[in-house]
């Protein structure tokens, strides 16, 4: 049996071509996307409600940031893992969101490859 068939991910990005590109990458690693978001709010609305075992996290969404739901949702469900992937991959940004509990931190432009990998080795640890 696969391992990632049974992993539910959530996108939350404020890019849709980010998010559709992410998607197909995690469709084709047999992984269920279960919701995607692009604003804090309905970032935050949208992983309470869904309940994935990874999110997939931008530092800068629409009007806001994923430090704010990354704050949000661990306080209220600290089972969720997330993945931090950006183009904000700056020293000081990593430092922060892992800080904060994220499991990961990739670099969109030089390590969208390593995405699938590190998301279900994320969803691995909330089993």
């Amino acid at each position: 049996m696969d391992s990632n068939a049974s992993l539910k991910v959530f996108l939350a990005d404020d890019s849709q071509l980010i998010r559709e590109r992410v998607n197909a990458l995690l469709a084709g690693a047999r992984m269920d996307v279960v919701g995607e978001g692009a604003t804090p709010s309905s970032c935050i609305e949208g992983i309470l409600s869904s309940r994935p075992d990874v999110v997939v996290l931008d530092v800068q969404l629409e009007g806001g940031s994923g430090l704010q739901v990354l704050k949000a949702v661990r306080s209220q469900d600290p089972a969720v893992a997330f993945v931090v992937f950006s183009n904000n991959s700056a020293p000081a940004y990593r430092k922060r969101y892992l800080g904060e509990g994220a499991v990961r931190f990739l670099d969109k432009s030089t390590e969208f490859d390593q995405l699938a990998q590190a998301v279900a080795t994320a969803g691995r640890r909330v089993h």
